[in-house]
């Protein structure tokens, strides 16, 4: 299993330095993928959670925050980090840019953390008191982070998040849509994002996403992680159906195959670090769509690696995935 976390297609190195050992697993046979398999990451984690900003700024260097989403992800759910990031926002000025997006990019999950997941109708006056707190300085930082760095997409898709949240309607997130997509047209968190935004239950229309997704899927090359974005569209129309046979029909069983097969299982997709993500995405969507055979070599692939999204939408996440694991 070491030297199957990383590589390229299914022609992978024996061995990959930078793989973290599994984990003891679950009698099911899954566990939670840590620090996206990657010790260079466990090491940016173990720094950003110990307040270390020096140590931090080191296990940076083979990465590149401004358009890698899934590493800056990492960092986004630290308890804490909130309460010293701000100094290195003042005092480094050489790296103001990255402490910058890494304290906007914290303060927009911690507001969302203040609302919690509960219908608005749910969330008390003080909730929504301290969420838009939190997401105004996250505005105020991520847009000085993109300043600083015009070349920067993942601000942008930031923002995205944090102006769903404030309610700053179609024409300014539609603009930092399109400001992401200057920088990657192919970028894949800012379509899952805007596949999101464009739901029946953030004021989209029904459809809607769904299209979008096809048409940015019908512009992404063989074994490009954009092949996702279709797998999302498909989840979140499951989300909004309510019926839980929603997408088991042949037609959509067929285009989950064919979009599988165009990215994450084409020999030309690149294994990175966190590449269970993109085949997380695909198991839950197939599965739902009762698919039986792309399915299984999606599991196989995985080898019972678990990551919590997209399968947060069920009430027991892991029991799902573990079930459906199972079957495959």
């Amino acid at each position: 299993m070491l030297g199957k976390l990383f590589g390229r297609g299914t022609e992978r190195p024996a061995t990959d330095p930078y793989a973290l050992p599994v984990p003891r697993r679950q009698k099911n046979g899954m566990y939670t993928l840590r620090a996206l398999g990657d010790a260079r990451v466990l090491a940016l984690v173990e720094a950003a959670d110990a307040g270390d900003w020096e140590a931090l700024k080191t296990a940076l260097t083979p990465f590149d925050l401004g358009r890698d989403h899934l590493v800056l992800g990492e960092l986004d759910d630290l308890d804490g980090l909130q309460d010293w990031i701000g100094k290195a926002v003042e005092e480094d000025k050489e790296h103001r840019a990255t402490a910058l997006l890494i304290s906007g990019t914290r303060h927009v999950s911690w507001g969302w953390e203040a609302r919690t997941a509960e219908r608005a109708v749910n969330v008390s006056r003080d909730q929504w008191r301290i969420f838009h707190e939190r997401l105004r300085i996250a505005e105020e930082h991520l847009l000085e982070a993109a300043e600083l760095r015009p070349d920067w997409v993942t601000p942008w898709r930031r923002l995205l998040t944090s102006g769903r949240g404030m309610s700053l309607g179609p024409a300014v997130n539609e603009a930092r849509r399109d400001a992401a997509l200057r920088r990657d047209p192919l970028d894949l968190e800012t379509h899952l994002e805007w596949v999101s935004q464009l739901q029946p239950r953030w004021s989209g229309k029904p459809g809607q996403a769904l299209a979008f997704a096809q048409e940015a899927f019908s512009r992404a090359p063989e074994g490009h992680r954009l092949g996702c974005v279709i797998a999302m569209a498909y989840i979140e129309e499951w989300v909004e159906s309510e019926r839980g046979d929603y997408l088991e029909t042949a037609e959509i069983q067929a285009q989950l195959r064919e979009a599988a097969d165009h990215s994450i299982l084409h020999p030309a997709y690149v294994r990175h670090p966190g590449w269970q993500h993109d085949f997380n995405m695909f198991a839950m969507a197939l599965s739902l769509a009762g698919e039986r055979h792309t399915v299984r070599r999606v599991f196989q692939a995985l080898d019972g690696a678990y990551t919590s999204w997209p399968w947060t939408y069920f009430a027991d996440p892991e029991k799902e995935f573990a079930r459906h694991h199972r079957r495959a």
